[in-house]
């Protein structure tokens, strides 16, 4: 049992949702983001999603958009990332999900990164702009060395689709709960709780509902009829405010504990 898997079951066995957190490897640095890791486990945060640095990530809004670029000036690399990845496996086994765009993971080359990212300890990839069809050789490899492949989901996906592609998935299911970038709307709890009741009935896996979700009030909300809550960009927009600071440590941890606090 891998280490998604494990985490899912031991919060069901506890009566709780899976918190799943969203933060761009490299903002401010990536040695600042072992550091923030570090206290978003304090927190309480169940699984790390870790945003891969990218030029041009088109699906993202602002923040994420400007913490990217931030990373890459700062000198992040998907090199760099995997090795810092390797650094937070000495002191915790939280699941780590890389999140981003195919071009990174193509350019270092499918096989290698497949090899690499599973010696570092990474749990799940979720590439935005891999759609299913195209995803045979990338999720070969990734089999092979024991990664899962998030699969994306959304408001738009028709109704045979979904139940295809649900029916496939593995680590857990991401329903983004509305159209549009990250962090440019509220999300609408009562407009997708029947969605993702019906997606779930269909999934062998968890399913966790991300995008718009900045508050531990909507946390909570979502937590009602999700498996897990994912928050990125509030938590993003944290890092920007503090930098490299005193408070950003302090700041993030509180963030945590708000959210994992909320959601039960």
């Amino acid at each position: 049992m891998g280490r998604i898997e494990a985490t899912f079951t031991d919060l069901k066995a506890r009566g709780e949702k899976a918190l799943v957190t969203f933060i761009t490897a490299g903002d401010p640095s990536l040695a600042k983001t072992e550091e923030i890791i570090h206290a978003l486990v304090e927190g309480g945060v169940d699984i790390i999603e870790l945003g891969i640095p990218f030029s041009d990530p088109m699906a993202d809004g602002p923040a994420i958009q400007l913490s990217s670029l931030r990373a890459l000036e700062a000198g992040a690399t998907l090199a760099g990332v995997l090795d810092m990845v390797e650094r937070v496996r000495k002191f915790s086994n939280v699941p780590i999900v890389l999140m981003g765009y195919y071009n990174p993971v193509f350019r270092f080359g499918v096989d290698a990164f497949a090899l690499r990212a599973a010696q570092a300890g990474v749990d799940g990839l979720l590439m935005v702009d891999l759609p299913p069809e195209e995803a045979g050789e990338a999720h070969g490899a990734l089999r092979a060395s024991g990664i899962d492949l998030i699969t994306l989901l959304a408001p738009t996906t028709p109704p045979e689709r979904t139940k295809e592609l649900a029916a496939q998935g593995e680590g857990f299911l991401y329903y983004v709960s509305m159209t549009g970038v990250t962090g440019s709307q509220k999300v609408d709890p009562a407009a997708i709780a029947q969605r993702v009741e019906t997606l779930r009935a269909q999934s062998p896996v968890p399913v966790g509902v991300g995008f718009g979700i900045t508050s531990a009030q909507e946390a909570a909300a979502v937590a009602d009829f999700a498996d897990a809550v994912v928050v990125g960009s509030a938590l993003v927009r944290i890092i920007e405010d503090c930098g490299d600071s005193k408070r950003l440590i302090p700041e993030v941890r509180r963030f945590a504990a708000e959210l994992k606090a909320a959601i039960g």
